[in-house]
């Protein structure tokens, strides 16, 4: 499988002329077909934004969560089934902000999925507030006076949390992002792609040239060095682009359920013991 277009569905997409969802996209669609992915096998799992919309934009199974609730979703999907390709693909407000706590979670456990998350350092579905990443003094119809705190750190804190896999790419240096994109898809475990883009109607600060002016790639890094890349990903006016950490080997959500010890076979082929499960349920009307 080769053609890219093969993920594509027959529908026009919302989002804005210059948007850079579709970059993200259309780098996201050469690689499943680089991975030769069937989309059989190949779940999208999103929250609410306008990044939320690519599922929908795709040929795949998809999952579309309330705000900020994409990642518990992925790591079920991925627990009742593991030989599926689970990807979740969300905005900075909703995987940051309202998923903050479900980001951590999902770092400790290291289920084996991958989270590109769209960073355009606002929120672009309900028109331009600050986000946990915008940078401090940005004003906006909200923020008036500039914002005010400072901005979140997602690489620094997966980092810090033990994530298995960290990145962050522009998604206008195509070959790079499919650089990435390959090799979170292709890690086993938690794979946490931050990927800056431009936000053309809401976002007048953080364009296309700011992130050309802005972001340099890592060159000569180690990506098993954990302090060096908690260094790296902590650095401020210019921002490193690339693979910050890398760690194989380590176990999977999936790994330590006790219900795979046994059998790899998943959930959903498994037959059910009725007479189990109405015991249960009588235990529980019971309480």
């Amino acid at each position: 499988m080769s053609d890219q277009k093969i993920y594509d569905m027959p529908h026009a997409k919302a989002w804005c002329p210059g948007c850079g969802n579709y970059g993200i996209h259309r780098s996201l669609k050469e690689v499943l077909a680089d991975l030769d992915i069937p989309p059989q096998r190949l779940v999208m799992v999103s929250g609410i934004g306008q990044a939320a919309k690519l599922p929908q934009y795709t040929k795949a199974h998809m999952f579309n969560g309330l705000h900020g609730r994409s990642l518990p979703a992925a790591m079920a999907i991925k627990a009742c089934n593991p030989g599926m390709t689970v990807i979740v693909t969300s905005g900075d407000g909703c995987t940051y902000g309202e998923g903050g706590n479900h980001f951590l979670a999902q770092i400790q456990r290291n289920p084996d999925i991958t989270n590109i998350v769209h960073n355009n350092m606002v929120y672009g579905l309900t028109k331009g507030q600050a986000s946990p990443t915008s940078l401090k003094g940005m004003r906006t119809k909200v923020q008036t006076l500039g914002v005010m705190n400072e901005p979140f750190n997602p690489l620094a804190v997966a980092i810090a949390m033990g994530a298995t896999f960290v990145a962050r790419v522009y998604q206008g240096d195509r070959e790079q992002t499919k650089e990435v994109f390959k090799a979170a898809i292709e890690h086993r475990g938690y794979a946490l792609v931050d990927v800056f883009q431009e936000c053309v109607a809401m976002n007048k600060v953080n364009t296309s040239q700011w992130y050309k002016d802005n972001t340099y790639r890592l060159e000569g890094h180690d990506p098993t060095d954990r302090t060096e890349a908690f260094r790296r990903a902590s650095e401020e006016g210019r921002y490193p682009t690339g693979i910050f950490y890398r760690e194989e080997g380590r176990p999977t959500f999936e790994d330590t359920l006790p219900l795979y010890h046994e059998s790899k076979e998943p959930l959903y082929t498994r037959s059910m013991d009725v007479d189990r499960v109405r015991k249960l349920l009588d235990s529980v009307r019971s309480v």
